[in-house]
């Protein structure tokens, strides 16, 4: 802020000793030699002292400095022996002394009305006394505490750009007297002065905050955004991650990007009975690949501490610090670790050496290793939750499909069964040889079924498409099923509108057919009912009806029938239509069915019937 020195600056012209102008020329032709230098001196300084105070307000933004500044050359310029300035505190109830000069510092309160500055924050008028202690406004209690004699006083009110009073300049025993007119009137500009520099100064300090917050919250926005980004970058490595191991490799590679370091281990804490050990499950830089794989106890080394003690550390000198451990082949300048722990549980610890460009680790690459522990411990309990369910499923699927086997086994066991018992009946060796003939059938689909589960857990497809001539075909279907229905209370019947040439699997299909029977006959629970078959061509399509008259399928079911352990029966294994469905889709067919409660269902296989589509 400039400062304008001039008669308006002031308030008043400053002539030679006050004089008026009138009479100038006439006191000075009286004066002697001397007394016009010592007259000459002492204006000099009071202009160079009014230079002083504009330099300050212009040069100075620091409040306390320019103030102080300020108030010193004042209290020179009016020959006081003590200069005040008091500022009405924020809630508008007190002067509190920004500035004391001339005497002991300290700061003075009151509250406003009280006492001759009090007074002036209130009225707005201009005191100037010679004898304090005759003017009832004066209080002495400060000069009785610190000893100080207070005579002469001239007190101003000070005003912001908008009118508002914010505090009072109070000098006190001029040197020379008492206060005078012009020193009024000089005090007067002056504290005008005074309050533009406060405001400028609380206005450049307000600023400033102001910028720095700002810049504090670009700082943070920027520190949360950068963990955000590390944080998408281990969700991203997470879901990219096929098994354990690919996850600890990427996360711990991601680690050492962001936290800038040249090695870096992950160590896990494996259980083996009452022993705890902590194993290195993947390491990268040459300075740590000796330790992949190996195992060490709970309280080895800096990464043991940390998973002991559940703390992140930082280690910038391992040679002086005694959890340090140099093993074989390694040489480490330095290192950060933080454990891996999830709620209470600790997994074990990521330990990153090696600082990039020499340096060393700092706090904030602490709290980035710790952020991403965290997050990798969350991503380790779940893909370790994930795993532990995944094998309780497979074991629970593999004893499924157990049951289902030995379900399935009961309808040719029951055919070979009812042709031993003939063949011991049977004294004609032509007919005994028809029964072996039977027998070894079953004996061949038994092998052909346990294929097609192997087949179906593994996902893999194995039909033999072969030319079928349909309708003696369709026979064996008649004789196979009439001995399983036999006992049932089922009638069979089957209805060839085709019995031409077709292409596919006899095994898969045959397989196909026992399962469909059997669940109609289980559907039907012991009722009389009707299985029924039914060949026919539809578009160029071969498709096969098998049809019950039994209670339909359970609304409950509905759209989920050929999912794996889908069963509309108690006890049924749940493999039946799923299995079908596999062997309609290995011959690039389809199956569907239609039902109704309490009437019955109907499944349609589709095949297709030119040879070239297969």
């Amino acid at each position: 802020m400039a400062f304008r020195f001039d008669s308006e600056c002031v308030g008043a012209k400053i002539t030679l000793s006050g004089m008026q102008e009138t009479d100038t020329a006439q006191e000075l032709s009286t004066m002697s030699a001397d007394k016009l230098r010592t007259l000459l001196a002492t204006e000099t300084k009071k202009l160079r002292l009014l230079e002083e105070i504009a330099s300050a307000q212009s040069s100075s933004l620091n409040l306390e400095q320019l103030l102080a500044r300020i108030m010193e050359n004042i209290r020179e310029l009016m020959s006081a022996d003590r200069a005040t300035l008091f500022l009405i505190s924020d809630d508008g109830k007190e002067l509190w002394s920004k500035v004391l000069d001339g005497g002991t510092e300290q700061e003075i309160h009151l509250k406003i009305g009280e006492g001759i500055a009090g007074w002036v924050a209130v009225s707005g008028e201009v005191v100037n006394i010679t004898d304090a202690y005759i003017d009832t406004r004066f209080q002495p209690a400060v000069d009785l505490r610190s000893g100080y004699r207070t005579k002469s006083i001239l007190c101003v009110q000070m005003r912001g750009t908008t009118g508002e009073p914010m505090g009072v300049l109070q000098l006190l025993n001029k040197s020379e007297g008492s206060f005078s007119k012009k020193d009024e009137e000089l005090l007067t500009s002056l504290s005008g002065q005074a309050a533009i520099s406060i405001e400028n100064a609380r206005l450049y300090h307000s600023v400033v905050a102001k910028n720095v917050a700002l810049l504090q919250a670009q700082d943070t926005l920027q520190a949360r955004t950068n963990e955000l980004n590390v944080l998408y970058d281990i969700e991203r490595e997470m879901s990219e991650a096929i098994d354990l191991d690919s996850l600890l490799h990427r996360l711990l590679h991601r680690a050492m990007h962001v936290v800038e370091s040249g090695a870096g281990c992950i160590a896990l804490i494996e259980k083996s009975g009452q022993e705890v050990k902590l194993r290195f499950r993947t390491t990268s830089g040459a300075s740590l690949s000796g330790l992949r794989h190996t195992t060490v106890d709970l309280d080895h080394g800096v990464i043991g501490w940390s998973t002991s003690n559940r703390e992140s550390v930082i280690v910038n000198s391992p040679a002086d610090d005694p959890r340090y451990v140099e093993d074989e082949n390694e040489t480490v300048r330095n290192l950060v670790c933080a454990p891996l722990i999830d709620g209470d549980e600790v997994l074990g610890a990521i330990e990153l050496v090696d600082k990039v460009d020499r340096g060393h680790y700092e706090e904030e690459d602490l709290r980035m290793l710790t952020l991403i522990a965290g997050q990798a411990s969350r991503a380790l309990q779940l893909h370790q939750s994930k795993e532990k369910t995944a094998n309780d499923n497979r074991l629970a699927s593999i004893g499924q499909m157990v049951a289902g086997v030995l379900h399935d086994l009961k309808t040719p066991m029951t055919i070979i069964s009812g042709y031993a018992q003939l063949m011991a009946q049977c004294g004609d060796a032509e007919q005994r040889e028809r029964y072996v003939e039977q027998i070894l059938q079953q004996f061949d689909f038994l092998g052909g079924m346990t294929r097609e589960v192997l087949a179906f857990a593994r996902g893999e497809s194995t039909v033999l498409i072969r030319k079928v001539f349909l309708h003696n075909y369709m026979e064996s279907i008649r004789e196979q099923l009439t001995h399983s229905l036999t006992g049932r209370n089922i009638k069979l019947e089957i209805d060839a509108h085709y019995d031409g040439v077709a292409y596919f699997d006899e095994q898969s299909l045959l397989r196909l057919v026992h399962n469909l029977a059997r669940n109609a006959v289980d559907a039907m629970k012991g009722r009389a009912g009707v299985f029924s078959i039914r060949t026919r061509v539809e578009d160029g399509t071969l498709c096969f009806d098998f049809v019950d008259n039994g209670p339909g399928i359970p609304s409950e079911l509905e759209g989920r029938i050929f999912d794996v352990f889908a069963s509309a029966t108690e006890g049924g294994s749940g493999l039946g239509l799923a299995i079908c469905k596999k062997i309609a889709e290995d011959h690039k067919g389809s199956i569907s069915y239609q039902s109704k409660l309490g009437e019955g269902t109907t499944f349609t296989l589709r095949l297709p019937l030119n040879p070239s589509a297969l």
